[in-house]
């Protein structure tokens, strides 16, 4: 069995005059966010082989929690910003190791989520979603699982 985990970014802020979309930073609720969900991943003892983390810097400054909490380093990659749903899933499985947690944005997270739900899954800002995926090593395509949830902050 291998494990995804699917974070998109915390709330960023919309409010800064002359910044690019790449370099948005987190909003005050972002920054509470990010920790919070962060630290109760880290309680369920999931520690990921690979940290993945699109370069935008909303995403950057998420991940930078998850790694912090978890105790694992991130891996920053380009191709992550605004990546579609099949490239999310190419980077996933082409990180190797039996668990990857990816941070990046929507359309494509809610996509892949939603495509290995088997259902339409809405990724909120600092939702996190966990996928067990069975067999014994990373399919070609997502496929529908058996095991998954879904934490957004409240």
């Amino acid at each position: 069995m291998v494990t995804l985990v699917l974070v998109r970014h915390a709330k960023s802020d919309w409010g800064v005059p002359g910044l690019s979309d790449h370099e948005r930073p987190l909003n005050d609720r972002g920054q509470r966010d990010a920790p919070l969900m962060a630290a109760a991943l880290a309680e369920t003892g999931f520690r990921p082989d690979r940290l993945l983390s699109s370069t935008a810097l909303r995403a950057r400054t998420t991940a930078e929690s998850f790694a912090a909490s978890l105790g694992v380093p991130l891996e920053t990659m380009p191709e992550l910003y605004g990546a579609s749903m099949p490239e999310l899933w190419a980077a996933a499985t082409a990180a190797g190791g039996q668990s990857v947690l990816i941070v990046a944005h929507d359309p494509g997270l809610s996509e892949l989520a939603s495509e290995l739900a088997g259902r339409p899954v809405a990724m909120t800002t600092c939702a996190v979603a966990t996928f067990l995926i069975p067999g014994d090593g990373w399919p070609a395509t997502p496929d529908v699982v058996d095991e998954w949830h879904i934490e957004a902050p409240r």
